[in-house]
């Protein structure tokens, strides 16, 4: 059965919750000098909820990717609320939204992005030396970044340069990196783009997997219908607009 979100306040298991969200664009002026602009988000109403992962499909340009930077805190909303955990990103400022994303946001992007002149093992303490940790304290963190490692399947490949892996094994490094803040939200523009069937279905696999592991709300953009069977809920944007939230049974 297909349900629409309500407004009703933020559930105890809320890790993500967006009201009334638009994202508004200029877009031009008319002859007579009159701003155009365009909405990315009208409107929008959505709910992550820890522990579980939520698939977000639409046409392109439905608003997808939009959507993922507000809650990330990349964009500031032109008007409604967004609330991470506790927090109202909105009433941070800059500073404070780059603390957020570094500490309480996992970002997994489309190309991940790694420097060819890091071993896989450093692709992941680079995030922490972001973080300002240095020397002993740095140095101790390479406990996690194994960890994290062995929980995507890499733990054979830490000292490895990045042009020796294929693109499955580079969307895993890509995926621990993530997960280095121990993040309490997951988002993942469209992972799989870059890879096959057989490869795109097995980091789905792995994001579900992590996301219960780590209790994350996890929140993943993809074209391919074929891998919605892996979330606990598809939730279909149309012109910015939320078409459709369904709760799905088959990601147990």
């Amino acid at each position: 059965m297909t349900v629409t979100h309500n407004r009703k306040s933020t559930t105890s298991t809320a890790t993500v919750d967006l009201r009334q969200v638009s994202l508004v664009y200029p877009d031009g002026q008319d002859a007579d000098g009159t701003q155009r602009t365009i909405a990315a988000l009208d409107q929008v109403d959505f709910t992550a909820n820890k522990g579980e992962l939520t698939a977000l499909v639409g046409q392109s340009g439905s608003g997808k990717s939009s959507l993922l930077s507000v809650i990330g805190a990349l964009v500031q909303p032109t008007s409604g609320t967004v609330m991470v955990g506790n927090t109202s990103v909105r009433e941070l400022n800059d500073s404070q939204q780059a603390q957020l994303r570094r500490d309480t946001v996992g970002l997994i992007f489309q190309q991940p992005n790694l420097l060819s002149a890091l071993g896989v093992r450093d692709q992941l303490l680079v995030t922490d030396h972001l973080r300002g940790l240095r020397g002993k304290k740095l140095k101790a963190r390479g406990a996690r970044a194994d960890e994290l490692l062995e929980v995507v399947g890499l733990q054979d490949m830490a000292n490895r340069k990045i042009h020796a892996l294929s693109g499955g094994q580079r969307q895993r490094v890509n995926i621990a990196r993530a997960l280095m803040g121990t993040p309490q939200v997951l988002l993942a523009d469209e992972p799989t783009s870059a890879l096959d069937q057989s490869r795109s279905h097995e980091i789905m696999q792995l994001l579900q997997s992590l996301t219960k592991e780590f209790s994350a709300a996890t929140v993943v953009v993809t074209h391919d219908t074929g891998l919605v069977q892996y979330a606990d809920q598809q939730v279909t944007l149309s012109d910015g607009e939320v078409a459709s939230a369904e709760r799905l049974v088959s990601a147990s």
